[in-house]
């Protein structure tokens, strides 16, 4: 994979697993890994802590030329800076989640992005994840996968997740979080939450971790060697 760049877009709703999965499979094919959940959360962060509306597009875009986003691999995770500032620790909260949705909705904040997405894909092999990757930010990607689980197992592994971190929210919360932020990410007008036509759609529900590296290395290698 070190000749011809290659793009593999996972997509799917919050809790599927994206990251935990393309973070592995990044390593074991040997591909940057994008996290563009984070690059919104990141946005989501700035305008939280200017407190501004994260629905007010007007005000959000006059935020944006103040925001340098930029990411690093630190002992190959990847590390999210705002302005300079390592703002990585901050980003992986309920309230976090929601001001991302509502910042990706705005039309201004997905063409601020979007650009600086796709350079990655031109310079590297990558693996990205998110929820509009392979309809809107790389449509030509070599591979794409839509991962998706039951929604109370989404919510399951969030909170688990978040109790990892010391987080006090109930399973109740979580998944009354998880269920807003897919109606809203479901909803929007701009690049709604969706399976790309050409998506393999895998549900990891019944799956473990390793089964379902497993289950998505036997997609991307049917995809790749076609």
């Amino acid at each position: 994979m070190d000749e011809k760049k290659i793009s593999i877009a996972i997509d799917g709703p919050g809790g599927a697993g994206k990251s935990t999965l393309a973070k592995k499979l990044a390593e074991r094919l040997g591909c940057v890994y994008v996290d563009t959940g984070a690059i919104y959360r990141t946005v989501g962060l700035y305008v939280r802590r200017r407190e501004v509306s994260p629905s007010d597009a007007e005000a959000v875009e006059r935020l944006l030329p103040s925001l340098d986003i930029s990411l690093a691999y630190v002992d190959g995770k990847q590390r999210m800076y705002a302005n300079g500032e390592d703002v990585t620790d901050f980003l992986r909260t309920p309230e976090m989640s929601m001001y991302a949705s509502a910042v990706s909705a705005l039309p201004c904040v997905r063409a601020f992005l979007l650009e600086s997405q796709r350079s990655l894909a031109r310079r590297y092999s990558v693996i990205m994840d998110g929820r509009d990757i392979g309809t809107v930010v790389l449509p030509d990607a070599d591979v794409k996968i839509f991962l998706t689980a039951d929604e109370r197992e989404r919510a399951r592994r969030r909170w688990l997740e978040l109790r990892e971190k010391g987080g006090e929210d109930t399973f109740e919360q979580v998944l009354a979080d998880l269920k807003k932020r897919d109606a809203a990410d479901s909803s929007r007008a701009v690049a709604p939450l969706a399976a790309a036509e050409d998506a393999v759609t895998l549900d990891t529900t019944e799956l473990d971790l390793d089964e379902s590296l497993e289950a998505m290395l036997a997609i991307i290698d049917g995809k790749l060697n076609k």
